[in-house]
């Protein structure tokens, strides 16, 4: 199947700001790449970039001393047009044996505050069945006890917030299912990227950026999305980090405000 993928950001600058980017597909889609997202800003401006601790592809700019800055891409890509699998797998993963690499992914972080939910972890999933099967009942319990609604939407909103407020977007979601996973000992992971309406039955919501997590369960990585809890056709993954700090589309050391916002994922 083949997926347009792709973006418009606006903003209108005062003074010339340096800008931090994350706006690329990420490098584990390079075999479905069938037209690359090569950046274009208007007016043109040098950028510069490099990959992050995580792996993901960062971009530099300075905007231009005044006016309007456009920010835009589209990429086509070759998926699979059936839903992704689920995941799978009951052994866990005891936490001396973890690869060096998920041990940072344990840890608590700016949005996902172990320390603070550790407690109602156990409660809850103490005696759930290991592996995939206790990540899936966080989801589902993610999935029920949060209410889908933007206008609760915050940037300092993190997932103790959540879980106290009961409502949010999807980045709440996925960050309030990190943070029970990671009270479990089960190393997780923050995604951002693109998700299709594909197969999905109208009618549709604008298009927007979305989040979800993927938890190293049976000795992989794994998929896993509390916001819709259910597979998807098209997820195109853009970056991955502890939680939503580290994968930031954009990052603007000074005055940028936002004045236009588009987004696109669809099959073509």
């Amino acid at each position: 199947m083949k997926l347009r993928v792709g973006f418009e950001l606006v903003f209108s600058c005062s003074q010339p700001v340096p800008m931090l980017l994350m706006l690329n597909t990420h490098s584990s889609h390079v075999n479905e790449v069938l037209v690359p997202d090569l950046l274009r800003i208007d007016p043109p401006c040098p950028l510069t970039q490099y990959r992050d601790a995580f792996g993901n592809l960062c971009s530099r700019i300075v905007t231009p001393s005044h006016g309007d800055l456009a920010i835009s891409t589209e990429a086509l890509l070759d998926v699979s047009a059936q839903p992704e699998p689920r995941a799978e797998g009951a052994y866990p993963g005891a936490v001396e044996s973890l690869p060096n690499e998920c041990m940072q992914f344990l840890l608590g972080s700016r949005y996902c505050e172990t320390d603070l939910l550790s407690g109602t972890a156990w409660d809850l999933f103490g005696k759930a069945p290991q592996g995939a099967a206790r990540v899936q009942a966080i989801c589902d319990y993610v999935h029920r006890h949060i209410v889908f609604d933007d206008r609760r939407a915050r940037p300092t909103k993190t997932a103790y917030d959540a879980y106290q407020e009961k409502a949010g977007v999807c980045r709440d979601y996925a960050h309030l299912a990190i943070t029970l996973c990671r009270a479990m000992n089960i190393p997780a992971r923050y995604c951002s990227g693109y998700i299709s309406d594909v197969g999905v039955p109208p009618p549709h919501s604008p298009m927007d950026f979305c989040a979800w997590f993927e938890a190293y369960v049976d000795s992989r990585w794994q998929t896993f999305d509390p916001r819709n809890n259910t597979p998807k056709i098209g997820r195109v993954l853009m970056a991955r980090g502890r939680d939503a700090t580290d994968v930031a589309l954009t990052n603007a050391f000074g005055p940028a405000d936002l004045t236009g916002f588009t987004v696109t994922c669809e099959r073509r």
